[in-house]
């Protein structure tokens, strides 16, 4: 899978909350040159050393990431939600609401790509 599937998904991407799903691929992607990215459980997902997270596509209302891992994810992300053994979710609003988040979302990443190099 590459970058071009994930194109072609968006391109078919019929959803209120496309431009802030697509501005947040952007986000994750300039993080860390270590991520990559995929189509998997028919949703863009990013990876690196296994999955990082999957966008949930049906969300209208905000996009929404499952981060698989994000309870082992080591640091203070306070945008991080759930109470789960291991999945967290990172929700945005819209696109002023990424902008602040941005940082956050990118540190997340890197964390998840360290800790990966560590194990």
């Amino acid at each position: 899978m590459s970058a071009a599937e994930v194109d072609a998904w968006m391109a078919g991407y019929d959803n209120p909350m496309k431009p802030v799903v697509q501005a947040m691929r952007q986000v994750i992607l300039q993080a860390d040159p270590r991520i990559g990215e995929t189509i998997k459980w028919q949703a863009p997902t990013f990876t690196y050393k296994g999955n990082i997270a999957s966008f949930f596509p049906k969300a209208k209302k905000h996009a929404s990431l499952m981060f698989h891992k994000g309870a082992l994810i080591p640091g203070d992300f306070p945008s991080l939600d759930g109470d789960g053994k291991e999945a967290r979710s990172f929700k945005v609003t819209d696109l002023e609401d990424l902008s602040q988040k941005s940082a956050e979302l990118q540190a997340i990443c890197v964390a998840w790509c360290d800790l990966q190099d560590q194990g």
